[in-house]
């Protein structure tokens, strides 16, 4: 059996995958949600990226976890790439769902579509920190009004030192075993980073027809993905 690490995204905790984890327990196999340091239950914690990175190694590794597969969503996919090379041979699989990938050198303001500008003002203009999403935000995103209030009210303000800092990487992420999850609302194609990934022999292209966050919309359909990954 395989054990999962999953990792929500911005503004996100652990709490985030609630109704995605009981699927995966039914199945038999264990199940490990985690918060990252400067958010949901650890919001006073200070946190960089690579802070991030450890909170998933350390956690690892203090538990001696095997069989992993490694599951980010959206901003985590940055930090999630990197522990994922760095756990070594405890790596079944590293899952991104809907998420960014790491690339040496960039962060992920250096890398936001809209140009880092426009990310990196609205990080100073809220004391340092990404102010959480809205229901605006969420719109067109295959959410109920219900789902959408959770996950807005859940949310709390993301570090911006972790959106500014660098990813380091020591191999090229394409070796890694990998299975790409592309949400179709939020974009019909991966980006280029991502398809140059996915012409590898070891990464896989999954598509759901739903928003940027199946956690909530979609927590079956996602599980069931997670549980082939996992084979």
């Amino acid at each position: 059996m395989a054990i999962f690490v999953l990792v929500a995204g911005a503004w996100l905790g652990s709490w985030a995958w609630d109704d995605v984890v009981p699927t995966l327990r039914e199945a038999g196999h264990d199940v490990l949600p985690l918060t990252l340091s400067g958010l949901a239950e650890k919001r006073a914690v200070p946190a960089g990226q690579q802070t991030h990175v450890r909170d998933i190694v350390d956690e690892v590794e203090r538990l001696d976890l095997r069989d992993v597969v490694l599951v980010g969503h959206s901003y985590s996919g940055i930090p999630v790439g990197q522990a994922a090379e760095r756990i070594g041979d405890r790596l079944a699989r590293v899952v991104f769902v809907d998420s960014n990938v790491p690339a040496d050198g960039e962060s992920f303001v250096s890398t936001w579509w809209e140009g880092p500008a426009k990310l990196e003002a609205a990080i100073a203009g809220n004391g340092g920190a990404w102010a959480p999403l809205t229901a605006a935000d969420c719109e067109g995103q295959g959410l109920t009004e219900e789902q959408t209030a959770r996950l807005v009210d859940g949310a709390t303000p993301h570090p911006g030192d972790s959106l500014a800092e660098p990813a380091v990487l020591t191999r090229p992420l394409g070796e890694l075993p990998a299975t790409y999850v592309k949400c179709l609302l939020d974009g019909a194609e991966p980006n280029d980073d991502v398809a140059a990934l996915l012409t590898g022999d070891g990464w896989r292209l999954v598509e759901m027809d739903t928003g940027h966050w199946p956690m909530f919309s979609q927590p079956y359909e996602l599980a069931r993905i997670l549980l082939e990954a996992a084979r």
